[in-house]
């Protein structure tokens, strides 16, 4: 009855069905890793944000490398903004998708460090890309900043291409090791997205709260290919009754056709 499953066309269907079930399996287990990689993620964001604001020279210092711990603390710090080696970072969006720069200001501590800081997004609308966008200027004078702590950006982490060449003053990455160097000072490790004071006249505009990764659809993901894997044989076995109560009754039809037929004389 079930000799049609050495037929060819069942072999290949059979191994199809043998490679698709440890795939799918496999699929699955690798989007619950996902799920808690995410997960951990997630919580590394809360706890950060919960913290309460330490000095900045707490958890960073001249060639530090801000850990993922460390990243969204909020800190604070005394000194003055350097805005004559004040640079923009180019190609940044808003909370709207609107294509400006980023302003990134030199903060000098009183104990003459240099904490970089991104005082938010401004949008583009000088003359042309070469020329240097017009940028409110920060509190003037000694000041108390606070912001969210942020590792170094390279090409590896953020996809950004470092273009070389750019207009004076523009940069394509925040990399507080670039930036000693241009500025020949001890640069804090990292930097910070600035959250206070708030500037006059909403601009530049702040950058907001990092959202959080959605783990949820990772689990959702796995179970959907665990629910796929275990369809696979069910589909088969289907599939392989269904043929053969129609090879069966193929059969019994030409019987039945058989039997109907007057005997030659």
């Amino acid at each position: 009855m079930y000799r049609f499953l050495m037929s060819r066309q069942w072999v290949i269907l059979t191994l199809i069905a043998m490679l698709l079930i440890p795939t799918m399996i496999r699929l699955g287990i690798w989007q619950m890793h996902r799920y808690e990689e995410r997960t951990a993620r997630n919580q590394l964001v809360t706890d950060a944000l919960a913290a309460k604001p330490v000095p900045v020279e707490k958890l960073t210092a001249p060639g530090h490398t801000v850990t993922s711990t460390e990243r969204y603390r909020t800190v604070t710090a005394k000194g003055r903004f350097d805005t004559e080696d004040e640079v923009v970072v180019r190609r940044r969006t808003n909370s709207d998708d609107e294509v400006g720069y980023h302003v990134l200001t030199p903060f000098v501590l009183d104990d003459g460090k240099v904490l970089l800081v991104n005082r938010g997004w401004i949008p583009s609308d000088g003359p042309s890309q070469t020329t240097f966008p017009k940028v409110p200027a920060p509190p003037s004078g000694e000041v108390t900043v606070e912001g969210r702590l942020m590792p170094s950006e390279t090409t590896a982490a953020s996809g950004i291409k470092n273009l070389q060449g750019l207009p004076d003053r523009q940069i394509m990455l925040i990399n507080s090791e670039q930036q000693a160097r241009r500025l020949d000072a001890r640069v804090l490790g990292g930097y910070i997205a600035q959250t206070a004071p708030e500037p006059k006249g909403d601009v530049p505009e702040l950058l907001g709260d990092p959202g959080k990764e959605d783990a949820a659809l990772n689990y959702a993901y796995a179970f959907q290919w665990w629910l796929f894997s275990a369809a696979v044989p069910v589909g088969w076995v289907v599939l392989a009754r269904r043929e053969a109560r129609d090879r069966a009754q193929k059969t019994a039809g030409q019987s039945d056709t058989a039997k109907s037929e007057p005997a030659a004389v």
